[in-house]
Order: structure tokens, then C-alpha cells, then sequence
């Protein structure tokens, strides 16, 4: 290829920012102004976990409907279970960053790349709780971790030998 068929051009003022602002989305960090906050679980205040409950419970209505998920994947106690709620509200951030306004186009085949993995996780994780199965909730064991380790008032970093 010879200096007149190259494919490389420079363009001044900035053209070249917005030319791929336009192909693949905003490259200032820009957030569309309806998708609202991601919250962390833990970090919650109750006025502020019950609006993300109904907005999730909503939301997997219509991930169940849309895309015709068994029990075997989302069973119906699926809110009893804290890594099925983890995934499903993970899952339901991804797809709404999705369709943010500025994205190029590329957001909505993520999502279905996310969905495919998340599907599996899910089906593990119902399997693992056994809730389908017997046709009721079956309650999680919880495990408790050895009183010696860090975040525990006995421990400190030099006696972790």
C-alpha cells in the first residue's frame, strides 16, 4: 500500500474525539441522566431498599417473561436467596448500562454475552439450593468463618502465620 491508499488521516480540533464519541459512545464518562445509582446491598437505607426491591422484583418479572426462564434457572424463592439476588440485580444493572444514551451500540450484544454466563450461574446456584427439587424453599446453610481471621477483634496482621 502505497502513502495514497493509507487509511490513517489526522484530523485537528478534536474531530477525531468526537468522530469516536459517535462510533462507540460517549469518551468523557458521560452517564445518562435515567439510568440511576448502582447500590451496594449492605449500604442500603430501608427507604432505599425497598424502592431497588420492587424496581428488581419488576425487572426479573420481565427478564422471566421475556426470555422464557424455568424455575430451574430463577426459581420462584429466588428473592430467599442472597447469590440469586446478587446475579439477578448485577444482571439488571448490565442490562440497563446497556442502553445508556451514549452508547455506540454495542451495549445491548454485551448484555446478551452477560446473560448467556449469568444463566449459567444461576442454574448452578439453583441447582446447588436444591429449591426446585422439592417444589419449596429450601433455607441456605449459613457458614461461619474461625473466629482467628481478619476482620475479627482478636486478629492482626502480624498473627496471620
Amino acid at each position: 500500500m502505497d502513502e495514497e491508499e493509507s487509511f490513517e488521516y489526522t484530523v485537528g480540533g478534536g474531530a477525531e474525539d468526537e468522530f469516536a464519541a459517535m462510533l462507540f459512545g460517549s469518551t468523557e464518562g458521560r452517564r445518562s441522566n435515567r439510568i440511576p445509582v448502582t447500590y451496594r446491598w449492605r449500604d442500603m437505607d430501608p427507604r432505599t431498599a425497598a424502592a431497588v426491591w420492587k424496581h428488581l422484583g419488576q425487572w426479573v418479572q420481565w427478564l422471566v417473561d421475556t426470555y422464557h426462564l424455568p424455575t430451574s434457572v430463577i426459581p420462584d424463592c429466588w428473592w430467599k436467596h442472597s447469590d440469586m439476588v446478587a446475579e439477578l440485580y448485577g444482571l439488571q444493572r448490565a442490562e440497563q448500562a446497556s442502553y445508556t444514551e451514549d452508547d455506540g451500540g454495542f451495549g445491548p450484544i454485551t448484555f446478551h454475552e452477560r446473560l448467556t454466563s449469568s444463566i449459567e450461574r444461576m442454574r448452578e446456584h439453583t441447582r446447588t439450593a436444591g429449591c426446585v427439587g422439592l417444589q419449596a424453599h429450601r433455607v441456605p446453610g449459613r457458614r461461619t468463618l474461625p473466629p482467628d481471621g481478619p476482620g475479627h477483634s482478636n486478629w492482626s496482621p502480624d498473627s496471620n502465620g
